[in-house]
């Protein structure tokens, strides 16, 4: 038996976003460092797509993006990444053939109750985030912004573009074109449909001078075909696959106007991020695109744009294989929290 390293946040009775109530729902967390008396080093770093945190605790620790020699780093994960609350782990009459939507809206408040009923927070020095971890870290300025001083969201949006959508419709055509797809579940693990998922979001995930170049062999691999199955394929087989679909779900609803105090007005949303924010989209993401970014930072009062100057496509927003990209990641954040 492995040893869990993680903490669990319980509710009960959780009311959702889209109206459905939760009898038991779970956030399972972990944190990195020490939380001052006073509470003011706190940063909260949400997760990615298909990500739990020992995917993406990489980044921190002394000298790293998120130094946890001086903050107090919380990691989330979000619902449906199969720690947290997700089909694979729902008590019936939910279950992986019936999952509610769970929105970033259902995230960030979960998100807000275990930080002040565990640890006495009300307001976060930052919230970092990569690609849907950015976008929670948006929703958080929006439907917070008096509890967020800075955010710093890495490839990610403020509302999944209809561009963004149809790449996720294509990731779910390939998965549910497994033939264990029964219409609402599969009837056993279905890795062919996991392996082409994970060969069409190779090709969205970097760029083409990423390929043209041949980075994947400088990043350890012996060939094209090396990369797609140990690196894309693997990412994708380890995991539930009816959490994933989940995730594209909350991934596609994202918009942060999308609820009872924006009713849908994105501009008035972005308005209201009174947080000092770096928005920082990679130069050749495929689908989190800088021209989206510098259009929804425009709208935001406080908002820097600055992009990274990288063929890593997507994937330069969190460089496990490219220190270069991660030292441009750290010097962003070291300024950000210094401001």
């Amino acid at each position: 038996m492995t040893t869990r390293d993680y903490e669990v946040f319980e509710f009960e009775n959780l009311t959702l976003q889209r109206g459905i109530t939760l009898p038991r729902a779970e956030l399972a967390y972990k944190t990195y460092g020490r939380l001052a008396d006073d509470k003011s080093n706190v940063i909260l770093y949400p997760t990615s797509y298909g990500a739990q945190h020992t995917d993406t605790q990489w980044l921190i620790g002394p000298g790293r993006v998120l130094d946890s020699e001086r903050w107090f780093i919380v990691i989330p994960n979000m619902f449906t990444n199969g720690l947290s609350t997700s089909p694979s782990n729902l008590a019936p009459p939910f279950g992986r053939d019936r999952t509610p939507l769970f929105t970033h809206w259902d995230n960030v408040h979960a998100q807000r109750r275990l930080l002040a009923e565990v640890f006495g927070v009300e307001r976060l020095a930052l919230v970092y985030g990569w690609s849907m971890g950015a976008q929670q870290a948006l929703h958080w300025g929006a439907i917070f912004p008096d509890r967020v001083a800075r955010i710093c969201a890495v490839c990610g949006s403020a509302r999944t573009s209809i561009h963004n959508n149809v790449f996720l419709q294509g990731v779910r055509a390939a998965l549910t074109g497994d033939p264990a797809w029964r219409g609402d579940h599969f009837a056993e693990h279905p890795a062919r449909g996991l392996r082409a998922m994970g060969r069409v979001y190779a090709g969205w995930a970097l760029s083409q001078a990423f390929y043209r170049e041949k980075l994947y062999e400088a990043a350890g691999f012996s060939s094209l075909e090396d990369f797609l199955v140990r690196s894309w394929e693997a990412n994708f087989l380890r995991r539930d696959a009816h959490d994933l679909l989940a995730s594209l779900d909350t991934w596609i609803a994202s918009d942060i106007s999308d609820n009872e105090i924006y009713k849908g007005d994105l501009s008035r949303a972005l308005g209201a991020i009174t947080a000092r924010a770096t928005v920082m989209p990679s130069r050749t993401d495929l689908y989190f695109t800088p021209e989206d970014s510098e259009i929804e930072t425009a709208q935001m009062p406080n908002a820097t744009f600055r992009p990274i100057e990288s063929i890593w496509g997507h994937r330069a927003g969190n460089p496990t294989l490219n220190p270069e990209d991660e030292t441009i990641l750290r010097e962003a954040v070291a300024e950000l929290l210094a401001a």
